[in-house]
């Protein structure tokens, strides 16, 4: 594999690259924005984004509901509460805390909300996170709700990657990186304090120190909701998927705590504290939902008591703590169930709460001190409801609270789901949602979207504007359930991790193979998609089998393998991907890394590629590198970076998301659909 780069200069943000940037940048308007349905589409999407009957997905703090409002007249937003009763009955009667547009104004920056989080005890106090970029980095102020000002001496940082949680309303667990001293070698905090009101912050208390090889640390407390002692966590991530914890004792010394390194710990009900294991524990299979007596652990006693045990096609995909419940989100064949755990005298009482049909639960808020769970519903035919789940009901039964109006035509559509086998034997699911009269003539223009990494699972949602953009224009829309992601538990997410990369890249060509197989589509008329880790997948989909595919949409991607841990958050991925450093792991990434698999005399499909400069997660050379050597070889390629939004591409202008979601549509329109 050669080692020269001639395009290395692209990964620095000098006035050469930010030329280059420009020149892409005009060429792809020209091609995209010029074309006379991008307009029409970017002012659809937009509609849709700007529309008032989307649901709010609230909080509940204090008796009220709150709510962050991105709209035409707050396009960076407010934040805003309303009492429960008047949402119930779709009053407007909001009340607005917080406006970011004005801040925006009166500071001269362009500010985005990274988070806003509320102190239990003092829920008016929250501390908001600001990036000025939409970048991960952002800064810290204390704000006070009830008076609508910033705390004058309140607790404030400078920007940084930090990591900051409430201990009381008078101090915090905070893990800042103020300097290169205080981050890890992937630029993470690698010290957590327990810093008091009051006091600067080079005087708070040092609780650990992680080594710099570290990824990071950080801290939180677990209340009590019936009065106890509360229980302090410290987190030590010692690599991406092993941490150590560790509790935070009364004199402010620390204990470990005698869990297996590949453990999340999702909170405390009744005296016990709920585990998820992503390995095998003793006898205990990776994947079960445990429960542990906290006083005992504590003591040293290990006596775990599993509470749900995935089968071979599940997986638990989060816990949220009640205040004397449990609720458990399970996937199974990708699909949501919801669960109610109650600890009762003779053990725990399991009971699964209906759900309106085969689609994806997000659990949005367990208000606190309540047995209650704010939680939405989708599939990909029906809109995003917002409901509420009283635990104390016998019943279960989940109240509607709010539904999105329809986007597109469902009842002309169906979604199936399909199973590929892997060049291994092992059944790959995937999704297909169509028209119900499309033809398999193998013509209809396909999307085919992956992930396939970080246990991420990919799950059904409303498809919203791709339903009437693309689906109503009869185009085919397929979503893959590769390896490598977290649809049936830890095992799926490891058959695809470090040296075994390549079987995520083998599921999702063979379903791209079934596809054509199947005479749904044909690869002229077949596209993929993807972001982040997906951008990587696509990337090295059509680096291996170019010939499948008529168009690739590669989004804020990984695409030099040889060199991401030299790149921003490159290094907290090593156990995902492995250590180029590592020869054993040198060879695996260099068989599939796609930046350096792109060669002379192949054809490769029409590709779009997207980044951000502003994101300090995947560095954006990865894209601009890629796009230059397939510009090298005369291959059809375009670019688009923009200058906010970060990796995420959100919290910014709606108008600049808008742009870039007509830019894509538009580029699947002219290489799958307007081909003759």
């Amino acid at each position: 594999m050669p080692t020269h780069d001639p395009y290395l200069w692209l990964e620095d943000d000098s006035a050469a690259t930010r030329a280059w940037c420009a020149e892409q940048q005009a060429h792809t308007a020209a091609q995209l924005d010029a074309d006379p349905r991008f307009a029409a589409l970017a002012d659809e999407v937009l509609e849709h984004l700007r529309d008032d009957e989307r649901v709010p997905f609230v909080e509940a703090h204090a008796g009220w509901w709150h709510h962050f409002l991105q709209s035409p007249a707050h396009p960076r937003g407010v934040y805003r509460r309303i009492r429960p009763d008047d949402y119930r009955a779709n009053r407007d009667a909001w009340e607005v805390l917080f406006d970011l547009d004005a801040l925006a104004a009166a500071e001269g920056v362009d500010w985005h909300l990274a988070g806003i989080d509320h102190c239990t005890e003092r829920p008016a106090r929250c501390l908001l996170s600001l990036s000025a970029d939409g970048g991960d980095a952002a800064c810290l102020r204390e704000y006070d709700l009830d008076a609508r000002a910033f705390v004058a001496e309140g607790f404030q940082l400078p920007p940084g990657k930090h990591s900051v949680t409430w201990r009381d309303p008078d101090s915090l667990y905070a893990a800042v990186v103020l300097s290169e001293a205080d981050a890890t070698a992937s630029g993470y905090p690698r010290e957590v304090k327990l810093w008091q009101r009051g006091q600067p912050f080079a005087q708070a208390h040092s609780l650990l120190k992680a080594e710099r090889n570290a990824l990071a640390v950080s801290a939180w407390r677990m209340l009590n909701p019936d009065g106890g002692e509360p229980v302090d966590i410290i987190e030590e991530a010692l690599s991406f998927y092993r941490t150590r914890y560790w509790r935070v004792l009364p004199d402010l010394s620390r204990q470990a705590l005698p869990l297996p390194p590949k453990v999340d710990i999702d909170g405390v009900v009744a005296g016990q504290l709920i585990v998820r294991l992503n390995q095998a524990w003793g006898e205990l299979d990776a994947g079960v939902l445990l429960a542990l007596d906290w006083q005992a652990l504590c003591a040293g006693e290990i006596d775990p008591l599993p509470l749900f045990t995935p089968g071979p096609r599940q997986s638990v995909d989060g816990a949220l703590a009640g205040r004397s419940c449990l609720f458990v989100h399970v996937l199974d064949e990708g699909v949501s169930q919801l669960w109610v755990f109650t600890p009762t005298a003779d053990g725990w009482q399991a009971q699964r709460a209906p759900l309106p049909g085969q689609g994806q639960l997000e659990m949005v808020d367990q208000p606190w001190q309540s047995n209650g769970l704010l939680f939405g519903y989708d599939d990909f035919l029906t809109p995003s409801t917002l409901y509420w789940l009283d635990a104390d009901d016998a019943t279960l039964a989940p109240q509607a609270l709010r539904g999105q109006p329809p986007r597109f035509a469902a009842e002309q559509m169906h979604a199936q789901l399909h199973h590929a086998i892997a060049p291994d034997g092992e059944r790959i699911p995937y999704f297909v949602v169509a028209r119900r009269d499309a033809p398999h003539d193998g013509q209809r223009p396909t999307l085919l979207y992956g992930y396939g990494g970080f246990a991420v699972p990919m799950t059904p949602f409303y498809l919203g504007a791709l339903g009437r953009q693309w689906l109503e224009q009869g185009g085919v829309f397929v979503l893959s359930c590769i390896r490598g992601g977290g649809e049936f538990g830890p095992d799926w997410h490891e058959a695809a991790l470090a040296e075994r990369r390549q079987v995520a890249f083998d599921d999702f060509l063979a379903i791209a193979r079934q596809l054509i197989a199947d005479g749904l589509t044909c690869p002229a008329r077949l596209g993929i998609q993807g972001g982040s880790n997906g951008g990587l997948l696509v990337a090295a989909a059509m680096t291996q089998a170019p010939e499948l595919f008529g168009a690739v949409v590669c989004e804020v991607p990984l695409t030099d393998m040889l060199r991401y841990t030299e790149l921003s958050a490159g290094p907290s991925w090593i156990d995902e991907y492995g250590d180029p450093a590592d020869p054993e792991h040198y060879a695996a990434l260099a068989a599939y890394s796609p930046y350096q698999r792109l060669q002379a005399g192949v054809r490769y499909p029409a590709t779009l590629v997207t980044t951000s400069s502003s994101d300090d997660r995947v560095h954006p050379g990865h894209a601009r590198k890629f796009t230059a050597r397939l510009l090298a070889l005369g291959q059809p390629v375009q670019l688009y970076q923009s200058d906010a939004g970060g990796h995420s591409g959100q919290g910014g202008d709606m108008r600049q998301l808008a742009a870039e979601v007509a830019r894509v549509t538009v580029f699947l329109y002219q290489q799958l659909m307007d081909a003759a």
